[in-house]
């Protein structure tokens, strides 16, 4: 009976999935992975497989992202712009109909191409991997119309809350 109760705790619990918020900082390890890397980006085409969702702010993408519960370790192809303050979310292509009219989203479709780093230890400031595509796995894309539900959803609230001058 002591060894059962021995086996059971010695199976650590996986440790909780990081935010979207978590993945995104900026942090003192990501500054010298992006020294390190060499900086090799590398230009990916839009509007075949997916179009990339373009969001300014970042917070706004990232506050989407965790408002629908896209789980972090899905693989989903994100990527931030630190400096440009831009989040971009890769989605089925032709999927720009979802986003007409929200503030601060624009769709990169046919005719664009997306700074990508060109490996998992690459990245710069403004190519930096939030969350990428796992190896050789299908890629998972984020659902357009949900994403674009909980973006209008956000932009919404925040005008409802912001003051009348």
């Amino acid at each position: 009976m002591a060894n059962a109760s021995a086996g059971r705790t010695a199976k650590a619990k996986k440790p909780a999935a990081p935010t979207w918020h978590e993945l995104a900082a900026v942090t003192d390890a990501k500054r010298r992975l992006w020294l390190l890397s060499g900086s090799r980006t590398g230009w990916a085409v839009c509007g075949r497989e997916w179009d990339a969702v373009a969001v300014e702010p970042m917070a706004a993408g990232l506050d989407a992202l965790a408002a629908m519960r896209a789980g972090t370790r899905t693989g989903y192809q994100v990527l931030a712009d630190h400096l440009s303050d831009r989040l971009y979310v890769a989605v089925p292509a032709d999927s720009a109909g979802a986003f007409e009219g929200i503030p601060g989203v624009r769709v990169l479709s046919s005719g664009h191409q997306l700074l990508t780093p060109c490996t998992p230890r690459d990245g710069t400031a403004v190519a930096d991997w939030v969350s990428r595509p796992h190896g050789d796995a299908p890629l998972a894309l984020v659902a357009a119309d949900r994403f674009a539900a909980h973006l209008r959803e956000l932009v919404s609230a925040a005008r409802a809350e912001a003051p009348v001058s």
